[in-house]
């Protein structure tokens, strides 16, 4: 393989202010490389450190690091815990009245939980679950609105020892059916109804529906929260309501003590092909993650009000959301709604009533925001923001900038946070108050993490050129297998031909620059092949979104017997989306813009207009529809996953 070329040329740069490095958790770069120095010399001794500093033992670990079965890691293997009690309990002597969560509706009620209030809530469903037989080891899938209840139903999971799997609330029967089926749940915890902007939403109909694809199915109880009052089946055997089974249940409850590596959750990830991937998360060890990048990259204070927009469907959610923010007895802000409804500036007003410090978003929903008004944030307060940060995928610079000036005012510094469902926690980012930023870019791994960027035969590749980026040591945090299916979790992440399966692959393609900085520059699977030049998508999207005309753009390959693979962009206006003779003139210019930006071999061999893009309802665009579409073949996948199916036949033709 030709090393993967950069094309992104991205010279801005901006050192934390002398401030905010002063208050840092990680304060200079001296902190940093100090830090990591740590790590370097004792590598096992560096996280022991921290695992003790950082959870409450009910039996102390005497072994830090079983590499004995590698890839299948085991972190202080010997020692007990229950990270339930990790985030709640932990508190109740020191801040039992703090807020713990600030949640707000999707109509503008505003309810706050302290933490013993939190605590009690916990110990009532968990009880109530024992009352029903649900035991340590039992798999309970969670299929919930994003409301306060939906992390109840985490934590009273992991209280019991119970193995969630939490469904995003968008997904469809076949999809949950896949889940509970795979997982082999004995029970789900649900809501009659979601209501997400304006609309409500049916979650029970749909257990029901997935529940009907299998005779045979193990699930012995369903747990019903009374959300809406709307109308819904109920099966007077199988089906329970929530606020029925807690209203008597004790509000305490001992806590199943469990091994560090029982695991806490699968979280099911979807691939290109074959059936979704039941991610498996110790508890011990993610949580360790989860509480580290809490500290150094959210560069957490007892003071923070802290927002992270993530659905609980998502590892986001259950990192920085369920777990993450109450294991270190923050204030968070739940918000159950979408950012549009009933206006553009929802977020932001909802950062000015509740005087969010830290509000920590995705790129799409960025991008979506200016395009719904990009003067917006202007018109509130915004002044309580001390910290920004992105998730999900690479950032463009252009919108970096804006999320910047716009709603941080050039003051507050972003954390562009690379990670996956498999790290559980940040992998690469900065430490916001020793790393001087460059827009685009996730900056350093976090001390600890042995990040690199290699060849295909395991090679690492000098700085400039790209590759397959690789973590080449285990960390308490990452993935401990597939549920059931351990010769796929190894062939899909510890491959032999690359690092002689000791490396953690990614799936990424990434480069790094001539100080070292770390590019994402999208999945491997997105890595184009032109004319003998391999290049990656998030680079010419990038481009793209640079010009001002443009608000949104997902680059494809489609095969090209010439070149081997074409450009096809998908692109989002600002405006109206084009028609006629003003389709060929927007995409000249956009072709020629790539060609400045780039290079020639860059630019677009065609570009298709679309009101939006084919979107997952937590705004992942799906390039996979994109690639099928780009290629003229018919739609196969499941797309009841999908936000927004209608666009679909929108893009399926060249615009005109």
């Amino acid at each position: 393989m030709s090393t993967i070329e950069s094309v992104l040329n991205e010279t801005r740069i901006f050192p934390p202010s002398s401030e905010f490095a002063r208050q840092a958790n990680i304060a200079g770069i001296q902190g940093y490389q100090a830090l990591c120095a740590e790590a370097e010399q004792d590598y096992q001794g560096f996280w022991a450190k921290r695992a003790n500093e950082l959870i409450l033992w009910h039996k102390p670990f005497t072994q830090v690091l079983d590499d004995s079965a590698a890839p299948f890691y085991k972190w202080f293997a010997d020692g007990k815990l229950n990270v339930s009690y990790n985030c709640l309990d932990r508190h109740l002597e020191t801040q039992a009245d703090k807020v713990a969560i600030i949640f707000e509706s999707d109509e503008g009620e505003v309810q706050r939980v302290t933490y013993r209030e939190l605590h009690q809530r916990v110990c009532q469903l968990a009880n109530a679950l024992r009352s029903h037989d649900i035991k340590k080891g039992d798999r309970v899938v969670i299929y919930m609105p994003m409301r306060i209840e939906a992390v109840v139903a985490m934590q009273a999971c992991a209280r019991i020892g119970a193995i969630h799997s939490v469904v995003f609330g968008g997904f469809s029967a076949k999809s949950l059916h896949e889940r509970i089926h795979d997982a082999g749940a004995v029970a789900v915890i649900t809501a009659d109804e979601q209501v997400r902007g304006g609309k409500h939403n049916p979650l029970k109909a749909t257990v029901d529906e997935a529940m009907r694809m299998n005779d045979t199915t193990s699930v012995q109880l369903i747990v019903v929260y009374r959300r809406t009052g709307g109308e819904i089946p109920f099966d007077a055997v199988r089906d329970v309501w929530w606020h029925d089974i807690t209203q008597d249940a004790s509000a305490e409850c001992e806590p199943e003590w469990v091994d560090a590596e029982h695991p806490l959750f699968t979280l099911y990830t979807s691939g290109s092909t074959g059936k979704p991937k039941g991610v498996q998360h110790s508890s011990a060890g993610y949580l360790l993650g989860a509480k580290v990048s809490m500290q150094w990259i959210f560069d957490y204070k007892l003071t923070d009000i802290f927002w992270c927009t993530a659905d609980v469907g998502w590892i986001t959610g259950h990192s920085y959301v369920t777990y993450g923010p109450l294991a270190m007895g923050a204030t968070q802000v739940i918000f159950e709604g979408i950012p549009t409804y009933p206006h553009a500036g929802r977020f932001w007003e909802i950062i000015q009533k509740h005087k969010v410090t830290t509000f920590y978003t995705a790129p799409t929903a960025i991008r979506s925001l200016i395009k719904l008004g990009g003067d917006l944030p202007a018109q509130y307060d915004l002044s309580s923001l001390r910290l920004l940060g992105s998730v999900g995928e690479p950032i463009n610079p252009e919108a970096w900038m804006w999320f910047y000036e716009k709603v941080g005012r050039s003051r507050c510094p972003i954390v562009d946070t690379w990670w996956q469902t498999e790290t559980g926690c940040h992998m690469i980012a900065p430490a916001p108050g020793a790393v001087a930023l460059k827009p685009g870019s996730c900056t350093f791994p976090l001390p600890g993490i042995f990040a690199a960027i290699v060849d295909e035969a395991g090679h690492d590749v000098e700085n400039g050129k790209g590759g397959f980026l690789v973590i080449k040591k285990p960390f308490p945090s990452q993935i401990r297998t597939l549920w059931g299916d351990p010769e796929r979790f190894k062939k899909a992440y510890f491959p032999e031909d690359i690092g002689h399966g000791q490396y953690y692959l990614a799936g990424d393609s990434a480069y790094r620059d001539k100080d070292g900085y770390f590019w994402i520059m999208g999945r491997i699977d997105d890595v184009l092949n032109v004319s003998g030049h391999r290049l990656g998508t998030m680079e010419i999207e990038s481009a793209l979104v640079a010009h001002p005309l443009v608000a949104e753009a997902a680059v494809v390959g489609k095969p090209h017997e010439i070149k081997g693979e074409a450009v096809i962009a998908f692109v989002v206006l600002k405006g109206k989306y084009p028609h006629g003779e003003e389709v060929v003139q927007i995409t000249d210019t956009l072709r020629d813009w790539v060609a400045k930006e780039i290079g020639p071999i860059a630019k677009p061999e065609e570009i298709r207009f679309g009101e939006n893009l084919p979107k997952t309802r937590s705004g992942k665009i799906m390039r996979r529809l994109l690639r099928t579409l780009a290629k003229g073949e018919e739609i196969t996948q499941d797309i009841s996953t999908l936000e927004n199916p209608a666009i679909l036949e929108q893009l399926k033709y060249p615009s005109k």
